[in-house]
């Protein structure tokens, strides 16, 4: 029987990648992976906040930087600064303060445009992979490959693997969505 295998692989990278998204996007309450995005200029060479300092939540509402090398506070600060985060960093000498303000309505519904945005391109991404795989079986069909029974089947089997997939960046959208009116 014809191998899935690495049309489901990609079709599970793209709801990983969905939720690296998700993650990145700001819902009122603190969480280091917005900072994921943010790379300081750190002698020369763009580097992840995560590999300069410890990143920790001291309510739910705050995330504290801590540099190892107190020379970079600065650094981190502008590269915070220079991000799309929205946040103004206090910086009190020792450790950098990230406090998420309250989400307005207004800012909610814009951030529920962005998950819904985010959605809509994986449900995308998963149909082009379905589409190459659809596209591929076709080939070996007509190259008498595998006959035109099987090729029904993968067919099939192609679209009920789309389904489940789209299903399931439809619920981690919704999850995300609510995620962003609940707090």
């Amino acid at each position: 029987m014809a191998d899935y295998k690495e049309f489901e692989g990609k079709m599970k990278k793209t709801l990983d990648f969905l939720g690296q998204q998700f993650d990145t996007v700001r819902a009122g309450r603190a969480n280091a992976a917005v900072l994921d995005q943010i790379q300081v200029n750190y002698y020369g060479s763009p580097t992840p906040i995560q590999q300069l300092a410890s990143v920790s939540t001291p309510d739910p509402r705050t995330l504290m930087i801590q540099p190892w090398d107190g020379s970079v506070l600065r650094d981190i600060e502008k590269a915070i600064l220079a991000s799309e985060l929205g946040i103004n960093p206090q910086n009190d000498g020792k450790v950098i303060r990230l406090v998420f303000p309250q989400l307005t309505e207004e800012r909610r519904k814009d951030l529920a445009k962005q998950v819904k945005k985010y959605g809509e391109e994986a449900k995308v991404a998963v149909r082009n992979i379905r589409r190459d795989a659809i596209d591929k079986f076709k080939k070996q069909q007509k190259a008498s490959e595998i006959t035109e029974d099987d090729y029904k089947t993968i067919e099939k089997d192609i679209q009920k693997m789309t389904d489940d997939y789209i299903k399931k960046v439809e619920s981690m959208t919704e999850k995300k969505e609510k995620e962003l009116f609940e707090i």
